[in-house]
């Protein structure tokens, strides 16, 4: 058994390779081997938003607070807000983040395949998030 104690992980600030805007990703769990799950609780302040991306097993986005939008590729904008619950299968590129006016924190949950969790792309222009 292992007991993780609320605030023993640093916050760390989204960083700007990966992000648009102000974003704070705290660290939950990252599972021993041979497990592969790991989480983290993300905050994007107003218009904040992660880059495209793709995770090799999917991934799992529980709204904690607030409104966001998220995107797959080839979809359209849509909204999220507190208690939703967004999938994303494996090999999707999408990205997610805070409305224009409001801040959206969520539980980010995926596994790792070979070591990775993520591959990141592109940044979303203003014109793709405000679409």
């Amino acid at each position: 058994m292992k007991i993780t104690r609320a605030g023993s992980a640093p916050s760390n600030k989204g960083p700007e390779d990966w992000f648009t805007g102000t974003v704070r990703v705290d660290p939950l769990f990252a599972a021993e081997a041979p497990g592969r799950v790991a989480g983290a609780h993300v905050t994007f302040e107003p218009g904040a938003r992660t880059a495209w991306h793709t995770h090799p097993a999917g991934q799992t986005l529980v709204v904690t607070f607030g409104r966001g939008r998220v995107q797959r590729e080839g979809g359209p904008v849509e909204e999220i807000r507190q208690g939703d619950i967004v999938w994303f299968p494996a090999g999707e590129k999408h990205w997610h983040g805070a409305a224009p006016d409001t801040a959206m924190s969520h539980m980010a949950i995926q596994e790792a395949i070979d070591g990775t969790t993520v591959t990141w792309m592109e940044k979303v222009t203003d014109a793709d998030y405000d679409s």
